[in-house]
């Protein structure tokens, strides 16, 4: 009885709950707030000194400021986009390496990114941007920013590096100059992760400590200044009637083959991994541990690629950003289905790392003209960027006897280079009225301005000058200090637990044969448990 008499009260609550519930839907609604967001957002919220009656004047600030705060939004997210690229570095590069050095490979592009933005900080931005001069997009914050130095030459005066903005201090302390530093020091990193693929697996962490500091504070800053800070390439427009100077919307040379060159450089030195080449010097493949790792990162880097092109407008308010934002997926995707289809056609399958690299081929070479190309345009460059991919891995693996685990001098040098010069062929008049200062929009040489393929042959030509030249001294002179590579036993054993302290894969190692009893385990050359190798076979 007490069960029935419970389940029938139990039956009842429920009924009259939801009679309630029929009666408050049914009630006529009374909102308190603002469901509709129209009385949000007023003439009231306009700063006045008569509340609710602003100005001529206090309205024209008001508006003005919001367009900035727009603006700082935008440069801010897109740099955060771009800072997550270094995910995606990680990922691929440690992917396309072995699962030997994956813990090397990956503290590499971890560490990257605060050595690069310390070295930044110290001097980097200044000697970049510490000549900038005002930009209207951040609202002229960036004025005190006026110490570019010059050298007279040819009779003109030609900007090499800023003075300005050592430390962040200063007049350098203000929030416009600190929106460009951050967007700017993202765009660094990315240049300074490059070469951590070229070198992998044989680098010492030592000389890549180094060489990350080179490369943030004086390397990539003066090629930066030059075509992004009013230096002497950026006027070759105004200076020498080339074009409207070098162009680089986003960093196709400045930042990607500055990487990729520098990787050249250093990967020359360092010299190729053992195994790499057969008594006979003929190339020998040396599969990364994790396809699917790799793959991913790429995806996420073609995801912060929006950031990279997109962002480097500096202004949401500036719409062409919908016109390079879709450039820049149809770059990618040509890259790839074009690298797909070389790849099939040349080896008789589609190689998912060469489908990958192609996508980011193509993201490389778009980045420098996919505000001033057409759609149809994008797609050939980037279709292009995917050939040049294939091919060009195979031109430095056996012509320029390079080893670059992961394809970087290809992708970012080869295709940076590329990037600029498609911009010299197929930039359509139809955006970049006054770029560096000279009227007009920017055109290429399909559409009439073969001045502009020179000022991107100029500008191809010293970034290579200038970034192999200096990459191959500083590599030089740190292996005179601490050394470059590791010793050999150090490359067979892997890099992982003589480098960093500890294995990425702790579950999978061997036990080195030549010293029977030893308790030290060594990272496998791949996802094999409880393989026993010698050491001398371990690749």
């Amino acid at each position: 009885m007490k069960g029935t008499s419970s389940f029938k009260y139990s039956r009842f609550a429920v009924v009259e709950l939801l009679l309630i519930t029929v009666m408050i839907a049914f009630t006529p609604p009374v909102f308190a707030g603002d469901p509709a967001g129209t009385q949000t957002g007023t003439v009231k919220d306009v700063p006045a000194k008569e509340a609710g009656n602003p100005t001529l004047q206090e309205v024209a600030e008001t508006v003005g400021h919001n367009k900035i705060s727009i603006n700082f939004a935008w440069l801010l997210i897109a740099g955060f986009l771009v800072m997550f690229m270094q995910a995606g570095f990680a990922l691929a590069e440690t992917g396309f390496c072995r699962a030997k050095n994956a813990s090397h490979t990956m503290a590499m592009n971890f560490l990257v990114y605060g050595i690069g933005m310390l070295g930044f900080w110290v001097c980097g931005y200044a000697f970049m941007m510490g000549g900038v001069g005002p930009l209207a997009v951040v609202g002229n914050g960036t004025a005190p920013l006026d110490g570019l130095l010059k050298i007279h030459l040819f009779g003109k005066d030609l900007g090499i590096l800023g003075t300005k903005g050592f430390f962040l201090s200063g007049n350098a302390y203000d929030v416009a100059v600190f929106a460009i530093f951050l967007f700017q020091m993202v765009f660094m990193d990315t240049a300074a992760t490059i070469p951590t693929g070229a070198m992998a697996e044989r680098w010492k962490t030592s000389s890549f400590v180094l060489f990350s500091f080179a490369i943030a504070m004086l390397i990539y800053p003066l090629y930066g200044c030059w075509v992004w800070g009013g230096g002497w390439l950026s006027t070759l427009g105004s200076n020498f009637g080339l074009g409207h100077g070098h162009v680089d919307f986003a960093g196709s040379s400045v930042v990607h083959m500055v990487g990729g060159v520098a990787a050249l450089a250093g990967a020359w030195v360092l010299g190729p991994r053992l195994g790499k080449y057969n008594k006979i010097g003929q190339p020998v493949a040396i599969p990364g541990h994790n396809l699917p790792m790799a793959l991913l990162g790429c995806f996420i880097l073609a995801f912060g690629w929006f950031g990279f092109n997109a962002g480097s407008t500096l202004s949401a308010t500036d719409l062409r950003i919908s016109v390079i934002a879709v450039n820049t997926m149809l770059a990618s995707a040509s890259g790839t289905f074009a690298a797909m289809v070389v790849a099939w056609l040349k080896y008789g399958k589609p190689d998912p790392a060469l489908c990958a690299n192609g996508m980011l081929a193509g993201l490389v070479a778009i980045t420098a003209p996919c505000a001033f190309v057409n759609s149809v345009s994008a797609v050939i460059i980037g279709a292009i960027a995917g050939v040049l991919l294939v091919y060009g891995l195979t031109f430095v693996e056996r012509k320029l006897r390079v080893d670059d685990p992961v394809g970087a001098i290809t992708v970012h040098g080869i295709n940076g280079a590329w990037g600029v010069l498609s911009l010299g062929l197929f930039a359509d008049g139809s955006y970049g009225d006054g770029w560096n200062g000279v009227p007009g929009a920017v055109r290429g040489l399909f559409y009439g301005d073969a001045s502009q393929l020179a000022a991107q042959t100029v500008g191809t030509l010293a970034n290579f000058v200038w970034v192999f030249g200096t990459a191959y001294l500083a590599m030089k002179i740190i292996g005179g200090i601490v050394g470059n590579r590791v010793s050999e036993e150090v490359e067979l054993q892997g890099l992982d637990i003589p480098e960093m302290g500890v294995p990425a894969y702790p579950d999978y190692v061997t036990i080195d044969s030549s010293s029977p009893g030893s308790a030290s385990p060594v990272p496998a050359s791949g996802m094999v448990p409880n393989l026993v190798i010698a050491k001398d076979t371990v690749r």
